[in-house]
């Protein structure tokens, strides 16, 4: 008989010894530059035990499902044969049609084919020659225990690496190698003898994994009956109960003032989940940091206000009396700036934003904060510097903050976000909703309004003329409206509707996304001149981010330059504003426009003001950049700070030489924006 029993304490009490292990060569390592009590060495191995115990637990639901699941009753008949034809069918549908999987892109297709193939041809195997199922199931027992052995010797060398360059269990800085793989993969081949490394460790876990099994084929010469199997499954849910609360109360316990004592008694893994959920990362414990006061003189000097540590407001005050126009901000989809005709393209993928660029404000150096779409969205909505790990719009606690949407508000304005797509994706719905926005999402589409749709959402037309549809209500009520709209079709699958434009909708092909949604961004403006409250509105367009950002540098600025436009006919006069502008600075720069006077938070500014000292704020996960007079930054963990130096083509060469001022203007911005985070200072008061 299986008895569940046994592969749950092989796998628990190997994973307690080597974390047990790993924990000693921890405390013993150079990095751990501390001294502990007597009560720091019992809580760094007594909760230490605990955790890897629950996590142990949590992490055999795998195996126990693997192994509930052997049974010979489902080679009876006529379930056998439901069975095989329900694989046939499935098969049948994965390869000879187009499936939901595939608009999902990269290898999703490839692995769900893959599995359910060796699923199939398993299924056959043991149902046409059933004198191998003992040695077959016992094969697969072995590789997947195998796999168990290898992946925690793995985790115990990752973390051994991790803490040997950052001092911590897994933070986001992990989470954020899972995200930039190939960077990742590259930097680990360049930096050490990976295929002698893997090999003895494929080695180790194949002579552990043969030590434990020792005698285990015998287990499946007797099957469980459903009873044993259903007792069997309580005690381990009850378990699997236990260990998350155990987990849940071991974590208070991470209270010590010594940083290295909460690190210790910490389990990597859990640590990872937590920074996978939290998505933040903390600047004063792994950035170079200057005094908090000289700090604050360093933005004074360069934001022209007064700000301090108990004050983050600036008022400004416009001389002429506010314009109450309409606002509606485009916000699109991976438009890198060489796609359009002005930065050098030839290829005619928009020719819509091209006429518009030449009819409205057009800023041709303007630099993305950073290279996900949530961090486009917090760049126009909140107006600050990038901060190190998530975007704010992924973390919690991110409602009634100070945004470009709360000062529509307070002066009337309905406010509203459009998204084609689901708006829980990427925390939408809870930020935006909880900052004050309608928001407008594919749940919002009655079928009759779809055209056209994908896994990211309704086509761009459509969207776009649900959009219209809406700001025609708001019209005739005789408020000003601000519409905040998201494009989703320049995205991977890349699909759109037929006969729109001269690439075929069937290419899936960039050029085609970039070329359908400039298509659908001239509907748009040629639908809203026949409104009357066009005259009245000022239309915003703006790249969330690039379409790539990978290059040899950390933070390539090619790979960041967006295109932006603000046009409105009669209003916003034609012209090219060639100085460096962030992200940060569209939204203010508008208000600047409209003449509004207000109290503000924001680290964006009106370039036009005569105060503006060009600069632009670029990040990726972990690394902090600061562009000013043709000179780049980087900011990084371990308080590492990095200068380039800047061609005017962007090209990018490492200086041996810090320019110690930059520097600290750079390190002065990140840490006052983090400051001003971490005490709630960018929400409203009195909410």
């Amino acid at each position: 008989m299986i008895k569940l029993v046994a592969p749950f304490i092989k796998i628990s009490s190997f994973y307690i010894i080597v974390g047990l292990i790993l924990r000693i060569v921890l405390l013993f390592s150079p990095v751990t530059d501390s001294n502990f009590s007597v009560l720091d060495y019992f809580k760094i191995f007594s909760i230490g035990l605990i955790n890897d115990y629950g996590v142990s637990v949590l992490i055999f639901i795998f195996l126990w499902i693997h192994l509930t699941f052997i049974t010979d009753s489902k080679f009876k008949s006529p379930l056998q044969y439901i069975i095989l034809g329900l694989f046939i069918i499935l098969l049948g549908y994965l390869f000879l049609f187009k499936t939901i999987f595939e608009d999902y892109g990269s290898i999703v297709p490839t692995i769900i084919k893959t599995f359910v193939l060796i699923k199939a041809f398993s299924f056959t195997i043991l149902l046409l020659i059933p004198k191998i199922r003992q040695t077959w199931r016992y094969c697969v027992y072995f590789f997947i225990f195998f796999l168990y052995i290898f992946i925690i010797n793995f985790n115990v060398i990752s973390e051994f690496l991790f803490w040997n360059e950052f001092g911590v269990r897994y933070n986001f800085i992990a989470v954020d190698y899972l995200i930039y793989t190939n960077e990742v993969i590259g930097n680990i081949l360049e930096s050490y003898p990976i295929i002698p490394m893997f090999s003895v460790l494929i080695l180790i876990s194949v002579l552990i994994t043969i030590f434990y099994l020792k005698g285990s084929k015998k287990y499946f010469a007797d099957l469980p009956n459903f009873k044993i199997k259903l007792i069997n499954g309580i005690v381990y849910v009850l378990l699997f109960i236990s260990a998350i609360f155990l987990l849940k109360i071991c974590e208070k316990y991470e209270n010590s003032d010594n940083t290295f004592v909460n690190e210790l008694q910490a389990n990597g893994l859990i640590h990872f989940s937590s920074a996978y959920s939290d998505s933040s990362l903390n600047y004063d414990k792994f950035y170079a940091k200057l005094p908090l006061q000289k700090a604050f003189s360093i933005i004074a000097k360069v934001y022209n206000n007064q700000w301090s540590e108990n004050n983050n407001s600036k008022i400004i005050k416009d001389t002429l009396p506010e314009l109450r126009k309409n606002v509606i901000l485009v916000t699109i989809e991976s438009m890198s700036a060489n796609f359009l005709k002005d930065f050098g393209n030839t290829h005619n993928l928009t020719t819509n934003l091209d006429k518009l660029a030449s009819e409205g404000l057009f800023f041709t150096n303007m630099y993305a904060t950073g290279n996900r779409t949530v961090r486009g969205l917090e760049s126009v909505t909140l107006c600050i510097p990038p901060s190190p790990g998530e975007s704010l719009i992924k973390r919690s606690n991110n409602d009634h903050m100070y945004s470009t949407g709360y000062l529509f508000k307070r002066r009337g304005y309905k406010v509203q976000y459009f998204y084609g797509g689901y708006g829980y994706f990427d925390n939408m719905n809870t930020f935006f909703g909880g900052n004050g926005y309608n928001i407008i999402d594919r749940n919002s589409f009655k079928k009759e309004e779809i055209s056209f749709a994908n896994i990211w959402g309704v086509c761009d037309e459509d969207m776009f003329m649900k959009a219209i549809r809406i700001f025609d209500e708001n019209s005739k009520h005789k408020t000003p409206f601000f519409g905040h709209i998201m494009t989703v079709s320049n995205h991977r699958p890349f699909t759109f509707p037929s006969g729109k434009i001269d690439i075929s909708n069937t290419s899936k092909s960039r050029e085609g996304g970039v070329k359908y949604t400039d298509y659908a961004i001239g509907k748009f403006i040629e639908e809203a001149k026949k409104r009357s409250w066009f005259s009245k509105t000022v239309f915003v367009f703006v790249a969330d981010h690039c379409a790539s950002s990978a290059g040899k540098e950390d933070i390539p600025l090619d790979k960041y330059k967006i295109p932006a436009i603000i046009y409105s006919p009669g209003f916003i006069k034609p012209e090219k504003f060639s100085k460096i502008v962030s992200q940060i600075d569209l939204m203010p720069t508008l208000f600047g426009k409209l003449h509004f006077s207000y109290s503000s938070r924001f680290y964006g500014q009106d370039v036009f003001n005569s105060s503006y000292q060009p600069r632009a704020l670029i990040a990726t996960y972990q690394k902090l950049g600061y562009l000013k007079d043709n000179k780049l930054i980087v900011l990084s963990p371990n308080q590492k700070i990095e200068q380039y130096n800047v061609t005017k083509d962007t090209q990018m060469n490492k200086s041996t030489s810090i320019d110690s001022s930059l520097a600290e203007e750079a390190i002065a911005n990140y840490q006052t924006c983090f400051y001003f985070i971490e005490n709630n200072m960018l929400r409203i008061k009195n909410k």
